[in-house]
């Protein structure tokens, strides 16, 4: 496993298109979320201690802000073939296990997590309503223990959104695990 910070894209970019599988079956687009003043992109996945520790209080700030108008998606983008819980049937029964409550897609051309500039598990991007992003960091000071954390750094970008306004620019990178990517084969 090597520990990655996510890079630092520049604030203001314009969110990536993307049209891939959902593990329940479906499809989903970024354009599906026009009507949602706030997009969250999160590159996941079933195996990562990083993305483990911090995943119910993903779910749990799904729940909270998505009658608010923020929408989530998570994004799936590592090599199932070496990584096989990070294969869709895998990911289907994590989503449901956790009600996530919001799409977890698939990338597995991986070019979505490229355009994104992603690096990591988890890795977090944040649009406003014209789709640029505003947050790129963590969910809150204490990757490893939810009791520890003293900052909800991704809510407080939620909250400054949805008001109108603009997250911190004082903006932490996540921490985790490598994207796995394709090898050549």
């Amino acid at each position: 496993m090597a520990l990655l910070a996510s890079e630092a894209p520049e604030i203001g970019r314009p969110c990536p298109d993307f049209d891939l599988p959902s593990v329940d079956g479906g499809r989903c687009r970024r354009d599906d979320f026009d009507d949602r003043p706030v997009l969250a992109v999160l590159f996941l996945c079933n195996h990562c201690p990083y993305v483990k520790a911090i995943e119910d209080r993903v779910v749990t700030l799904a729940h909270e802000y998505g009658p608010r108008g923020v929408a989530m998606v998570g994004i799936c983008s590592n090599d199932a073939n070496d990584y096989p819980d990070d294969a869709p049937p895998r990911l289907l029964e994590r989503w449901r296990a956790k009600d996530y409550r919001f799409p977890y897609l698939v990338d597995e051309s991986q070019d979505v997590a490229r355009a994104f500039g992603a690096v990591c598990t988890p890795d977090i991007f944040v649009y406003d309503r014209e789709r640029r992003l505003a947050y790129h960091g963590r969910v809150d000071d204490s990757w490893k223990d939810p009791a520890k954390a003293t900052s909800r750094e991704l809510a407080a970008a939620f909250d400054a959104l949805l008001a109108g306004g603009r997250p911190s620019a004082d903006q932490l990178p996540t921490l985790g695990c490598s994207i796995k990517w394709r090898r050549e084969r």
